[in-house]
């Protein structure tokens, strides 16, 4: 429930410090020039030496550190896991599969468009902005979506209808027409 409150602005100085962690966070990374894997690195070493200083300092004084739940993956957890992910890359390998062998035009065209659209938002901004950015929405558009909900909801409700008109549109006019499978050649 907390989260819910500072994402709904609820608790409105906490939102708006959050804001500005993130702000001052996003300065800090984006004028370092340290990549994202360095700076992941460098937070990692800075918390496990703290919390070594921490259990050696609570030795000294002896008092008695909260004990830490112990962290143990199942061995089923990870069957789990690993079937997920198999049934994942299968679906993307089966996609490729038909990418490269020219089956299906619309997948081809929906992965071109994705790629080239993650290209170009890759180009204008670094790793940290993109986070920024979506840090400042994630805190920002709760908020006015539950203050402005039945506005919001009709607005990209026709959006919707009207993009839907127009791909119907485009799907019979184009794509339709295009043959969805390559003939093969025959050996004469």
């Amino acid at each position: 429930m907390q989260a819910a409150d500072i994402l709904l602005w609820k608790r409105g100085r906490v939102s708006f410090v959050t804001i500005i962690v993130a702000t001052v966070a996003w300065l800090v990374f984006e004028r370092s020039g340290l990549s994202f894997l360095s700076i992941c690195a460098d937070v990692l070493l800075i918390l496990v030496v703290l919390l070594f200083l921490r259990a050696n300092y609570a030795d000294f004084r002896n008092k008695q550190l909260q004990t830490l739940p112990e962290l143990v993956v199942s061995e089923e957890m990870v069957h789990n896991v690993a079937a997920s992910f198999r049934v994942k890359i299968n679906n993307v390998l089966l996609m490729a599969h038909d990418i490269t062998l020219g089956k299906d035009f619309r997948l081809f065209f929906k992965v071109v468009v994705c790629l080239w659209l993650l290209s170009v938002i890759g180009s204008f901004f670094s790793f940290f902005t993109l986070a920024y950015i979506g840090s400042i929405l994630s805190i920002t558009l709760p908020a006015l979506y539950s203050k402005y909900e039945e506005t919001v909801d009709r607005c990209f409700g026709n959006i919707h209808r009207q993009f839907s008109k127009h791909y119907k549109i485009v799907d019979d006019g184009v794509f339709n027409r295009l043959p969805r499978n390559v003939p093969k050649d025959k050996d004469s």
